[in-house]
């Protein structure tokens, strides 16, 4: 009796989804999310995706890269203003003004460190709680039962792929030496403009490919319903990247 419980234990351990599984999903989706259960088993996937994301955040700090690029913007614009109202405002203003070029500088960075650091896990987390929820609106929809742990499973071990992204980016910084790199196709814009390219980027879409891989695989969506339900998103966070880069600028 006590070895058959344990033959049970052991068959259902090598079956569950676990942190082994995370870059699994990268080049084998199907097999890992064959595993998926309607529990909280991503739980340390999720720890540890969110774990990495603030490690190399506080190694991106540690470099000084944000500090080496706000200064040099910094020094940008006080050349600027310098240049083109030195000899039209006195002394005193020109110093006032640089003060709070400077200032702002100091906040910029601040503002930049709590990005890398906080703001991009904790946006992470937000993401993909708000994803499963949509998911499970849609899947409720077709009739079919909607499974949010299995959503939530899906889009976890999915966003590794963002992990991918993401440390590809810091290779490029640490190579560059500057925090302006980009895997999406912003280079085909015009340098220093908003442009619908730069929110392009293949690691996003192949978020959502493996995203539409799981939802067939775990049945919680037909094939079809899965690519057209991802598509959409895909192209309503592009849409809103798009606008929220318009809008900073």
């Amino acid at each position: 009796m006590a070895t058959t419980t344990q033959e049970g234990l052991l068959e259902r351990d090598e079956h569950t989804l676990g942190v082994r599984h995370t870059m699994l999903v990268l080049v084998s989706p199907r097999a890992v999310f064959a595993r998926v259960e309607d529990t909280g088993a991503y739980g340390w996937a999720l720890v540890m995706l969110l774990g990495l994301f603030v490690l190399i955040g506080y190694a991106q700090v540690h470099t000084g890269l944000i500090d080496a690029d706000v200064d040099r913007q910094t020094e940008q614009k006080r050349a600027k203003i310098e240049e083109a109202q030195g000899n039209l405002i006195d002394r005193v203003q020109l110093r006032d003004r640089m003060e709070k070029i400077t200032k702002e500088g100091e906040f910029h960075r601040l503002i930049m460190r709590l990005l890398v650091i906080g703001v991009s896990p904790a946006f992470m987390l937000a993401s993909f709680l708000f994803i499963a929820s949509v998911l499970y609106a849609v899947v409720a929809l077709t009739g079919r039962k909607p499974e949010y742990h299995s959503l939530m499973s899906i889009c976890v071990y999915s966003g590794f792929i963002e992990l991918v992204g993401y440390l590809l980016r810091f290779a490029m910084m640490l190579y560059y030496r500057t925090t302006e790199v980009h895997t999406s196709l912003a280079a085909l814009g015009t340098p220093g403009e908003p442009s619908v390219w730069a929110a392009i980027d293949p690691f996003r879409i192949w978020f959502w490919v493996l995203v539409a891989i799981g939802l067939t695989v775990t049945r919680q969506l037909s094939r079809r319903m899965a690519v057209v339900s991802c598509s959409l998103m895909c192209l309503l966070t592009l849409g809103a990247r798009v606008a929220l880069e318009y809008a900073l600028k």
